[in-house]
């Protein structure tokens, strides 16, 4: 009864806040310097970050910090034996492409990634993607989760609108 309790607090608590995303608060975000900052937030040495270009996007930054929170700690919990999880930013068109590749036993067989309160995880809440990807969405932007061969692994990939090229005058 205990455990039924707790689940369905957990339940309830995510739905609470995936109803409620407050709408976003667009400016330019100097990518580096936010990718950094989350990197120092998250603590742990096995996230490289390939060398960054100064690149900007358009995104509410705060929004922005927690999907690439989220999807930074899933790379970590899927990594197998303490291998880094491998940050790769680049242009593509006129949309910065933002990649997170783990070396993790790669994607579950499911359909149901992107679907709310779906999880894999043992206590998980299963809106961690869903809500990924709605804030991403609502900044016109994609998360795409890919299967890689080699190295195995998967590979979350943020796609965000260009501000341009990175003025040194950027204070996100």
């Amino acid at each position: 009864m205990e455990q039924r309790s707790l689940a369905l607090q957990r339940f309830l608590g995510g739905y609470a806040r995936l109803a409620r995303l407050p709408p976003p608060v667009l400016a330019p975000v100097a990518l580096d310097e936010h990718l950094r900052r989350v990197h120092r937030l998250i603590g742990d040495g096995r996230v490289r970050l390939r060398t960054v270009p100064p690149l900007r996007v358009i995104a509410d930054a705060d929004q922005l910090e927690q999907v690439l929170i989220n999807l930074l700690r899933n790379a970590l919990e899927a990594n197998a034996e303490g291998r880094e999880v491998e940050v790769v930013c680049d242009l593509d068109g006129d949309h910065v492409r933002i990649s997170i590749a783990d070396r993790g036993p790669g994607l579950p067989a499911s359909d149901n990634l992107f679907v709310p309160f779906f999880t894999t995880k043992p206590g998980g809440s299963g809106i961690g993607l869903v809500l990924s990807r709605q804030i991403l969405e609502a900044q016109a932007g994609s998360l795409q989760l890919l299967a890689r061969d080699e190295p195995p692994g998967s590979v979350a990939r943020v796609r965000l609108p260009s501000a341009g090229a990175y003025d040194q005058g950027a204070t996100r």
